[in-house]
């Protein structure tokens, strides 16, 4: 299988590349209308492929698909050193570049490094498609620390008993978001985006033997504490106030939260006061 290697192309280009996109959508497409004009392409010298035409180094080769090696460890983006694994090998038949080239990386390790904003930005630019799928879905984070791929936080307009883990096993069921590890789904109310607030929520809002979910499937293969390269168990949280209609029969405590006009008039006292 002839493959071609282009590093430094254009941001879009790059970004598109990164994107979680459906097998049947091209890459270099989106990339162009993103940038509203055609990705120039220009083809390689040793294979049948064509690269972008801006890009700063191109590597020409193949991989035979049943040829393993092992590489590793590196320290990757989960901030741990990957384990060494058997990978495919890639076959170098031409190295072409610029007159001065630049090789254009990001450094990744602990959290938060440069690869945490890509993933930030993917993660809001592709939101509104999830959501169209989902219109329940309010809105959804996947705080750093999770390396995105091991927790995200959701809040839903819950409208059903048992919708929150049918949001889990819709997300399961989704191209790369299939490797969540962790998914803690919160009502609307739920600032996502502050991990305090869902944390405070949530473990006041859950019966861990009722609201834990716990099932198999595929995981990140850089998941190092999995059972399995690629394979392992997965956790969804129903951290959502729970309804007679889920079985619970007991009564929903009010939120204790001070109201507006109380602020207001306390913020005018310590105006009097002088403070």
């Amino acid at each position: 299988m002839e493959v071609a290697v282009a590093i430094g192309a254009e941001p879009i280009t790059t970004f598109a590349a990164a994107l979680p996109l459906p097998d049947d959508v091209d890459e270099m497409i989106l990339a162009s209308f993103l940038r509203e004009k055609p990705i120039e392409m220009v083809k390689c010298v040793s294979i049948d492929l064509e690269v972008p035409a801006s890009a700063e180094i191109v590597l020409e080769g193949y991989v035979d698909p049943a040829e393993r090696r092992i590489e590793g460890p590196f320290g990757d983006h989960t901030g741990f050193y990957t384990l060494e694994e058997p990978y495919p090998v890639f076959h170098v038949t031409a190295v072409t570049h610029r007159k001065h080239p630049i090789y254009q990386t990001t450094i990744v390790g602990r959290p938060p490094m440069e690869d945490c904003w890509m993933g930030w930005a993917i993660t809001r630019i592709t939101l509104p498609v999830l959501k169209r799928q989902f219109p329940e879905i309010v809105d959804m984070n996947l705080p750093f620390e999770g390396i995105f791929h091991n927790l995200m936080l959701i809040s839903i307009r819950k409208q059903y008993p048992g919708h929150a883990r049918k949001i889990m096993n819709a997300v399961w069921g989704l191209g790369q978001a299939m490797f969540t590890k962790c998914i803690v789904v919160v009502d609307e109310d739920v600032n996502v985006q502050d991990p305090r607030e869902v944390v405070w929520k949530a473990l006041n809002n859950i019966d861990p033997e009722r609201d834990i979910k716990f099932m198999m499937g595929p995981v990140d293969v850089l998941d190092h504490a999995a059972r399995l390269m690629g394979y392992g168990s997965k956790m969804g949280v129903d951290a959502t106030r729970k309804w007679k209609s889920e079985g619970f029969e007991r009564r929903w405590p009010r939120e204790n939260r001070t109201s507006d006009e109380v602020k207001q008039m306390v913020d005018e006292k310590w105006k009097k006061l002088g403070v």
